[in-house]
């Protein structure tokens, strides 16, 4: 079974200079860079209305439209995995994503994944590239995404992605005690060392967060983050950029600091924390098909409440 996609972008001002190929990786984000090489060597991915090369450089402003045939991925084995569906149409699916769960296969982790479970879920996903998937949590964050059901709706939102209209907000904890909120406004990119992290670096792709404090405690501080633009890790990473990372990050959390005083329960729960204290707690997007704007709330997490009510009888024990 195949389907035609359709879609066009228009190349944002901070791509130019790219290669073409470069360029259609992000603007087609569901799709692999070299598929979109050979679409754009078949004539299927056209600039401005003409075949161009991979190659070929961008300058900002030029349309870059996709029509292409999509077979069925059958690279995927449908999975049996339980999963907590928040809302479902004939469009679309919004998924309330355990922490621990991968969504997408890749080295290392094969299968027992999102994708894995969608597929089982609604077998006609395997017509969707990604099975739908249009945007992603790391493994260990839990929250709210939404899942495509047909091509269109897939383009669709996509595209309320890249015009950043679709709302994403987050809870985290993180160490350390913020005076106020704020907004960071930096670039992120891969680090010149570490593949495997991301950084804060001039080269990077243009990252906005939005950050307001929740809660005080003695040495962490309950924040709330509302994403401007959805870079990988992008949380995570302008949190310990300001020197406020996440309680339990592995990658970016630094050395553990413990509050002067704590109690010994306190200094476990900080020290066992299974993972990164985040959790996208709210999602809003406009219908594919509809037109009608919705939005979703999913409730913190036991393991995110329980570290939030010791820290509160931490604070209260200690004044």
């Amino acid at each position: 079974m195949s389907q035609t996609f359709e879609a066009q972008h228009r190349v944002p001002e901070h791509m130019a200079g790219l290669r073409l190929d470069q360029a259609a990786a992000d603007l087609f984000a569901d799709f692999s860079r070299e598929r979109l090489k050979a679409w754009i060597k078949e004539g299927a991915l056209t600039l401005d209305g003409r075949p161009a090369k991979p190659r070929d450089k961008v300058y900002g402003g030029e349309a870059v439209a996709l029509t292409a045939t999509v077979e069925d991925d059958a690279r995927f084995e449908p999975e049996d995995i339980p999963l907590d569906v928040v809302y479902e149409d004939d469009q679309v699916m919004v998924i309330n994503k355990p922490p621990g769960l991968v969504v997408h296969p890749a080295a290392g982790n094969p299968d027992g994944t999102l994708l894995n479970g969608l597929l089982h879920h609604c077998p006609e996903l395997a017509a969707v590239p990604r099975a739908g998937i249009v945007h992603r949590l790391d493994k260990d964050t839990s929250g709210l995404m939404v899942v495509a059901k047909t091509l269109a709706a897939q383009t669709a939102l996509v595209e309320q992605l890249q015009a950043r209209t679709v709302s994403r907000e987050y809870d985290a904890v993180s160490v350390g005690v913020m005076t106020s909120g704020g907004k960071v406004d930096a670039a992120i990119g891969r680090h010149p060392k570490d593949r495997k992290r991301q950084a804060v670096t001039a080269s990077g792709k243009p990252a906005v967060t939005h950050y307001r404090v929740v809660e005080r405690f003695r040495a962490h501080t309950h924040v709330r983050c509302k994403l401007e633009t959805g870079r990988t890790h992008q949380i995570r990473v302008h949190l310990a950029h300001l020197r406020y990372p996440l309680i339990g990050d592995p990658v970016y959390g630094g050395r553990l600091k413990l509050p002067a005083g704590a109690g010994e329960t306190l200094k476990e729960v900080l020290r066992e924390f299974p993972r990164q204290a985040l959790h996208a707690r709210k999602l809003a997007f406009v219908h594919p098909a509809s037109g009608e704007t919705l939005t979703f709330r999913a409730p913190l997490p036991d393991d995110m409440l329980m570290l939030l009510d010791f820290l509160r009888e931490d604070r209260e024990t200690r004044r």
